[in-house]
């Protein structure tokens, strides 16, 4: 992203620094007389102090007193850099989201225009193969068009896409047949650095002499295109044109075409006309079917467009290179590029709107959505609409003290909250395959993505969309007879692991979601979908619901190449680590949801002890073996994981560190024959977040379980790019080390999120950017419990909104305040920017791992014990603009060193802030003794800045527990957290942990 001296980041930290110094209307009234008012307050002083001087630190009592006087709400707004609300009068937090971060390097993240959770999604399509999933990428490859529906963040095909728009400035020899029409011919190159993106609007330049402007409504694209003005215009630059061709000037007569094609070339069959329609208006509208990009089925789409700005000339249709006159209207069975064109004359203005209306139902359907939601085709106003509803949903959901936060980090925050909202889609009054009155919502694209920290994330933010994304799960369940993992245009999508829409109900119920009669939930339904789930196994388990449910029901796991006689269904012969533990965790939260509705106790207690499965699947003697340099075998001192089972409950062997970025990274998509899915038996023997204790117990001990995990993320077999990679960054908690996990969330950020256009480190998911907003504002949920485990914010205060029943507005706000604030850590590690190579050696028979490194400084090697894969700090190389990005390798990647000496690894994506200077980098410290064994992993001391918890106070007293819950964000109060730079005794007593439930303590049913 280029920084430039009028950068509206810079505008907008100047302009808050400035209100922040004239007061930023602190001092607003409250609506009393001043003297009643400070009689008022001076009693009120006095009754506060009484009540709380026994239990709060005086030094500390000033404000607490301030925040129960006035609340957070008087607090007024900040004006700090990068913080406050434009439509409280302060500076525009808009100007802190860049939707392109994430558009190269697999984030496939969506650039265009929309508005939350909207259905219409304009945006440029690349010819960027494997890269263009979400339609734009950004490399240098050529526009194919201007598609008005996309997903974002997705893996697998590019999604949707379909109805691109291209523009001609005009044709040769001004002759509509030398124009060109098909998705091979026409793509033209981007004007370097002309991209610009912010909520609600895209913009590109084409070397054509086209520019192109987008905007939407819910159901409306509405594109801008501009023309030079001139007589004549060319088609390309004259360094593009192809050695022997002309690249003459051409009649200033834009041809504009509509293809029937998706990005993926799946359509079997459509139909398209071109008109003139009432009051003269041309109007190309269609119709297509296509194929889901991850799943099964097909489905219709239908678009409406009507164009506004100049005169027609000429109008047709094509079929890939024949163009013809004559013909009107296509209909029928058909691939590859069919569409209809018009040739327009020398617009009067130098530019066309076009509108185009989209649906799920009909063309009349589109045509009727445009008309209603683009009336008067005024492009600053839908502009401008847009802008207000994101900066209302995110504006009005959470404040931030931006005071001394870089502009980037500011941006990273903002943005991946932004992003959080782009997915699941809200197609209420679009579903064409039943009638309902519940919301529907599509583009769970997937939900064993999203979640984890997604949806645990709209529960605090917007509480009212995220019970309607319920409703709509539990009305899917109605009519398709289970609950989906994945869907997307309204197909059964693959399922990835566990039937994980439970732990999405379950969550939502623990939390108060869907209790207002306006937004009701059904909860009777609602446990009858999870119950389905967990004892009827569906024909194809590939598609939704569980498979080996006869075994997981007798044996308590899914064995390798399961037998079972008595099994119904079929499905994926595969990853039955990660199904089972994830099975096991869908269970348990089921037994929530059955305490929670008073279901008899014996329901009870089947889930419970189901949820305790995944022990079934602990190997105590598994060993973490690996090679090193293919030839030396090499062990380290961890053992115990989780590994498949054969039929006969004999244990098989998967290497624990397979399908992580140092062992066979891409070995365990959908596809795959192994036992784990897009993660390693390493990650997969950290989930049992249901029951710490007893995992902490079988790992020996807190100790030890903390010198693992540390390990986990140390040695390179940690990957944030997957979404199973994100608790674990946190589960130091529950071993009574919250320091720890302080200290891995600021390694992990910004080092590998950042507001680079590769500043996430896998596909997006609409996920990626919940992970980096929670540990900015200092938690980080347990999806199914009511568990938030809590960590210093990136932030000096971060305010959270406090909604009623109804999802509306109040007056309340959850706080969380950090004393002893100092942003300047933020600014310093942001990982390992070098190349690693790794060497093994014995030495007096103790494994030693050389690091070696080339650099500005030349060559050296440094030595340190196994344990500690690699330095702590590093120099790093600083990104300058996209074009200096797009060769960055994330976690995990490979390629050949300058020297041809085989494969380089490295650790993080290369990003940097521009400020940032390295020093030489230094080995960690070792957490092995001269004998090898494991070691406590030593606290951490000065050096890393002030991110340490040292006291805690919940509403002005004293708090101690290293978690907190949700009520705190549906009554408001205040968390306020002194830091410092060492790691103190604060959240690591046994009673100060997060809660674990062994099945042991449901044995006695009077316990329930």
């Amino acid at each position: 992203m280029r920084r430039l001296e009028t950068s509206p980041y810079r505008k907008a930290s100047a302009a808050a620094n400035s209100l922040y110094r004239s007061g930023g209307g602190m001092n607003r009234g409250m609506g009393i007389p001043r003297r009643r008012r400070v009689l008022v307050v001076a009693i009120l002083s006095i009754l506060v102090f009484w009540s709380f001087a026994r239990v709060v630190d005086l030094s500390q009592l000033g404000q607490t007193v301030s925040f129960f006087l006035f609340s957070p709400e008087f607090a007024g707004r900040y004006g700090h850099p990068g913080e406050s609300l434009s439509h409280d009068g302060g500076v525009d937090i808009l100007q802190f989201i860049d939707p392109l971060i994430g558009t190269a390097n697999g984030g496939h993240v969506f650039p265009g225009a929309s508005l939350p959770y909207g259905m219409a999604k304009p945006v440029a399509d690349t010819l960027s193969p494997a890269e263009n999933a979400a339609g734009y990428v950004s490399d240098s490859n050529p526009v194919l068009g201007f598609s008005h529906m996309h997903d974002s963040g997705t893996g697998g095909n590019p999604s949707m896409g379909q109805f691109p728009i291209f523009v001609h400035p005009g044709c040769p020899n001004d002759d509509f047949s030398q124009c060109t029409y098909s998705g091979y011919e026409r793509p033209t190159k981007r004007v370097p650095g002309s991209t610009s993106a912010s909520p609600g609007y895209f913009s590109i330049n084409l070397t054509n002499s086209v520019r192109a402007e987008m905007t939407a409504t819910q159901h409306v694209a509405l594109y801008r295109f501009t023309f030079p003005g001139t007589d004549k215009v060319k088609l390309m630059d004259d360094e593009d044109v192809e050695k022997g061709k002309s690249n003459e000037p051409v009649r200033y007569s834009p041809l504009v075409l509509v293809d029937l094609a998706d990005l993926a070339g799946s359509r079997s069959e459509g139909g398209i006309r071109v008109d003139i329609v009432e009051g003269g208006v041309p109007r190309i509208a269609g119709r297509g079917d296509y194929a889901p990009s991850f799943g099964f089925g097909r489905y219709s789409a239908y678009f409406c467009a009507d164009f506004k700005g100049a005169e027609v000339r000429k109008s047709g249709t094509f079929t890939n290179k024949d163009v013809n006159e004559t013909v009107k209207f296509l209909d029928g069975p058909g691939y590859g590029s069919e569409g209809a064109w018009i040739h327009f004359q020398r617009p009067v203005d130098d530019e066309i709107l076009v509108r185009v209306g989209l649906s799920f139902i009909s063309i009349q359907q589109a045509c009727d959505n445009a008309a209603t939601e683009v009336p008067d085709f005024d492009f600053k106003r839908v502009e401008k609409a847009a802008r207000d509803v994101w900066r209302e949903k995110l504006g009005g959901a959470i404040q931030v003290d931006a005071e001394g936060v870089s502009e980037e980090l500011q941006t990273t925050f903002w943005s991946g909250l932004y992003r959080t909202m782009l997915s699941p889609q809200n197609y209420t009054g679009e579903n064409p395959l039943w009638n309902s009155s519940e919301p529907y919502y599509d583009s769970f694209y997937c939900i064993w993505d999203s979640f984890r920290a997604q949806h645990p994330l709209l529960t605090i933010l917007d509480p009212k969309a995220q019970t309607e994304m319920v409703r709509a799960l539990i009305d899917i369940y109605r009519f398709e007879g289970k609950l989906p993992d994945c869907r997307m245009s309204f197909c059964k999508g693959f399922s990835q692991g566990g039937s994980n829409a439970d732990i999405v109900l379950v969550d939502a119920f623990l939390k108060s979601l869907g209790r207002s009669p306006s937004n009701a939930v059904n909860w009777t339904t609602a446990y009858e979908a999870v119950i389905s789930d967990a004892e009827i196994e569906p024909d194809n388990w590939g598609l939704h619901g569980r498979g080996n449910l006869a075994s997981w029901h007798e044996k308590g796991y899914i064995p390798y190449n399961d037998d079972n006689p008595n099994q119904n269904g079929t499905g994926p012969a595969s990853r039955t680590i990660s199904r089972g533990v994830e099975y096991a965790y869908d269970d348990f939260c089921i037994s929530l949801l059955a305490i929670k509705l008073r279901r008899p106790v014996n329901e009870i207690l089947k889930y419970a002890r189901r949820g305790s499965n995944w022990r079934n699947y602990w190997n105590p003697h598994s060993r973490d073996i690996f090679v090193q340099n293919d030839q030396e075998i090499l062990q380290s001192n961890f053992e115990g994981f989780m590994q498949p089972r054969t039929p006969d409950g004999k244990f098989k062997h998967q290497n624990p560190r397979t399908c992580s970025p140092i062992e066979n990274m891409h070995s365990c998509y959908y596809d795959t024959g192994l036992d784990t899915y897009e993660g390693s038996p390493w990650l997969y023997s950290f989930f049992v977040p249901q029951d710490m204790a007893t995992l902490i117990s079988l790992m020996n001990g807190r100790e030890r379980f903390a010198s693992r995990l540390n390990f986990f993320h140390e040695s390179g077999i940690s990957y944030l790019g997957n979404e199973q990679g994100f608790l674990p960054t946190f589960q130091f908690h529950y071993a009574g080390r919250p320091a720890l996990s302080s200290y891995w969330a600021h390694r992990y950020i910004p080092s590998q999120f950042n507001a680079s256009v590769n500043g996430i480190p896998g596909n997006d998911d609409c996920a990626m950017g919940a992970f980096s907003a929670f540990v900015a504002m200092g938690f980080f949920p347990v999806a199914g419990q009511d568990v938030y485990l809590v960590t210093p914010p990136f932030f000096r205060e971060v305010k959270l909104r406090v909604r009623d029943a109804k999802g509306r507005n109040t007056n309340k706000w959850a706080v969380v305040r950090t004393r002893n604030f100092d942003a300047g850590f933020l600014d310093t590690t942001t990982g390992e920017q070098w190349v690693q190579k790794w060497e093994v050696k014995k030495e007096e028979e103790e494994q030693v791992l050389s690091w070696k490194t080339e650099d500005a400084w030349g060559e050296y090697e440094k030595e340190f014990p196994k344990g500690d894969p690699h330095p702590e700090d590093g120099k790093e190389k600083e990104v300058e603009d996209a074009d200096t990005t797009l060769d960055v390798k994330k976690t995990g990647e490979k390629e050949e060193d300058d020297e041809g000496h085989g494969e380089k690894r490295r650790i993080f994506p290369q990003y940097q802030e521009e400020k940032q200077q390295q020093e030489k980098p230094k080995p960690n410290q070792s957490n092995r003794s001269e004998n090898g064994e494991i070691k406590e992993v030593p606290r951490k001391k000065a050096g890393n800045g002030k991110i340490y918890i040292q006291r805690a106070w919940l509403n002005g007293r004293p708090y101690t527990k290293n978690w907190i819950t949700h009520e705190f964000f549906l009554k408001g109060g205040l968390l306020e957290l002194e830091v410092g730079e060492e790691e103190s005794d604060w959240g690591t007593r046994e009673e100060d942990l997060p809660p674990s439930y062994p099945t042991d303590h449901l044995r006695d049913e009077t316990k329930i």
